[in-house]
């Protein structure tokens, strides 16, 4: 049986036009009105709510190999999203559910339930489950505690820490015993990460200190750096590492948008002297284990050990392409959500 009324909202849908080159611009789109989808045999439709913007979702673009497949030219963008349920013919949802997944950037989406969950709303926000308790905040609990392995009394130094998963990374590694050192960009973002998250250091890397600033915040230098950034970030991280330290590879941040090849950095013999281990990872690696994070950061969350901030920015669809170059140009402060 069908269930769930009708509407005479159309969707609204952001479908990628052609592979961008460098940053992105509106011209790499197609933003349309289209039919509002109905929900076949054991589908559901999705009214979204919140988008999350990621990083991720411009090497999504590129064509080559990568972790999953590009984004197909002339599909709608693909993007982690937080709604209700309108319409099902699906034995496990029913309308009025709040869900998360993979939605894609549109007002609707059609979805056969597969990857798509359903979220709790008396324990936290819709924003909060596409952000401390969706891909970023997965992102940081596995990242951090499987990759990294902090151990108590150890240092943990993490970049584009007052973002979505760098905020979380610091505020865990206190939670563990560890010292927490951040890196951002401006005062107000190192004052934000000392005096309301907890970290017990801050380094403005737009300061023009800071390789001086790492020295100072990590005296017993640095056991575990959890890299968002790359570039001369990790270069002056690596002089600062410890033997037998290591360093989840989350994202380059800083590469994501060159049109050409960027230099690496060049005391990568850090990793030899010090028998460093540099690992990358991909959070959807840790999929079957996302009930453990969920709960962990939950539990954390609900007891005031962990805050979560989510930059709720409004525009609905249209404004997706600004909303993803502010990423790159650390216009947010938090998780960067936009409302649909």
């Amino acid at each position: 049986m069908r269930r769930g009324s009708a509407m005479a909202e159309r969707n609204r849908t952001v479908r990628l036009a052609r592979r961008p080159i460098g940053a992105v611009t509106r011209d790499d789109f197609i933003i349309a009105d289209e039919a509002r989808p109905v929900p076949g045999d054991n589908e559901i439709v999705v009214r979204v709510r919140y988008l999350s913007i990621d990083p991720a979702m411009r090497g999504w673009m590129n064509e080559g190999k990568s972790y999953v497949p590009p984004v197909a030219l002339g599909d709608v963008m693909r993007a982690l999203a937080v709604g209700e349920v309108v319409a099902s013919n699906h034995d496990g949802f029913s309308p009025g559910d709040a869900v998360t997944g993979l939605f894609g950037v549109q007002r609707y989406a059609v979805s056969d339930g597969r990857d798509v969950e359903r979220v709790d709303t008396e324990r936290a926000s819709l924003p909060c489950w596409i952000g401390g308790l969706g891909m970023p905040g997965m992102t940081a609990y596995f990242g951090l505690t499987d990759v990294g392995r902090p151990k108590k009394g150890e240092t943990v130094v993490v970049s584009a820490a007052s973002g979505a998963v760098g905020s979380l990374v610091g505020q865990i590694a206190k939670i563990l015993g560890c010292r927490a050192v951040g890196i951002a960009g401006g005062e107000e973002k190192c004052r934000y990460l000392t005096e309301e998250l907890g970290f017990d250091a801050a380094v403005d890397y737009k300061a023009g200190r800071l390789q001086a600033d790492l020295v100072a915040a990590t005296p017993d230098g640095i056991d575990v750096y959890f890299e968002n950034v790359g570039g001369v970030i990790l270069e002056a991280v690596l002089d600062r590492m410890n033997a037998f330290g290591r360093i989840p590879v989350c994202g380059l941040i800083s590469v994501y948008n060159a049109t050409e090849p960027q230099p690496g950095p060049h005391n990568l013999r850090s990793i030899l002297v010090n028998r460093l281990k540099m690992q990358g990872f991909i959070v959807f690696d840790y999929r079957d284990r996302y009930r453990e994070g969920v709960e962990a950061l939950l539990n954390w969350h609900e007891t005031g050990l962990l805050k979560f901030r989510e930059d709720v920015r409004p525009g609905g669809v249209d404004a997706y392409p600004d909303m993803l170059n502010l990423l790159f140009s650390g216009g947010n402060f938090g998780k960067l959500v936009l409302e649909i």
